[in-house]
């Protein structure tokens, strides 16, 4: 006989496999991710650098170093310097913008040169991919020789956000799939099904279980899903005793409520529906249930 529980199981084992492909998946993306935004970012510094580097060749310096990179902010990075230098203000915005001009997430940015003393901006001014919306003042200007670090913030392009999103989102997802296809779920007693058929005979009369339906020489008689259910259990052990709590328990355990009359109202149901055929009796076997007859 085929088991619903057993078809159930195999049903949650494949959404498991499922969904620990899925996360599977997701964890790879994200890592895919992170690793092209890790490349990007590196790149960005080494760009970065160059710019300090031109900087200090335009004004002159061609043996004080440029120091590392810091990273100040989320999209924040400073350029800071060994020593003292001067510069035109054309010159830094010639220079930024040819060098981000090869960083294909550098679209937006804004600069600001900020004395070392006192950190005030002594010059800034805003790229945007689009041109109109550039803010750039004072061009020609030299600065006084000074002590400058450079801030470049970038306009936040996603691939952060996204990374943290997709995963975070990913994971989300999967929990409710796992949730709603993998919590615990009470079998149904709805209408054990015979592994082989549908169908029984019972002898001259034909149970069709599937469509609720007693056949009798070529005559129909309809049967409520209750009375189906019932049936079905003496179909499926014929001439073998059936317990009254196993009948009671296996047709209204789901419901909650569990009536004594009600079980004794259907077995009546049954018995005038298979009058037609005096040989298919059900009978009362005192102090323990019921029990299908079919004499051969």
């Amino acid at each position: 006989m085929f088991s619903s529980q057993n078809l159930l199981s195999g049903k949650r084992r494949y959404l498991l496999t499922l969904i620990v492909l899925l996360f599977i998946s997701v964890i790879c993306v994200a890592f895919n991710i992170s690793d092209g935004d890790d490349f990007d970012i590196s790149r960005r510094e080494v760009l970065l650098r160059r710019i300090g580097h031109e900087l200090l060749l335009q004004s002159g310096d061609n043996t004080s170093r440029v120091l590392p990179v810091k990273k100040i902010a989320e999209n924040e990075y400073q350029i800071s310097f060994e020593n003292d230098f001067t510069f035109q203000t054309d010159s830094l915005v010639n220079i930024t913008e040819r060098l981000l001009a090869k960083d294909p997430l550098a679209r937006d940015y804004v600069v600001n040169v900020v004395n070392c003393e006192n950190t005030s901006v002594a010059y800034g001014y805003a790229i945007s991919k689009n041109k109109k919306d550039d803010i750039v003042a004072c061009l020609g200007r030299k600065q006084p020789r000074a002590c400058y670090m450079i801030n470049i913030k970038f306009k936040p392009t996603g691939i952060t956000t996204v990374k943290k999103e997709y995963l975070l989102g990913g994971l989300s997802f999967l929990a409710f799939v796992g949730f709603v296809f993998l919590r615990p779920v009470k079998p149904r007693k709805d209408l054990p099904v015979s592994q082989q058929t549908n169908m029984f005979t019972l002898g001259s009369v034909l149970f069709d279980a599937k469509n609720r339906k007693l056949i009798m020489n070529e005559q129909t008689i309809d049967l409520t899903a209750t009375e189906t259910r019932v049936l079905l259990i003496f179909a499926l052990s014929p001439n073998e005793t059936i317990e009254r709590s196993r009948l009671q328990k296996e047709i209204w355990e789901d419901e909650g409520v569990i009536v004594g009359r009600s079980l004794d109202m259907f077995i009546s149901k049954l018995r005038k529906k298979l009058e037609y055929d005096p040989n298919v009796q059900i009978v009362v076997i005192r102090g323990k249930g019921y029990k299908l007859e079919i004499s051969f």
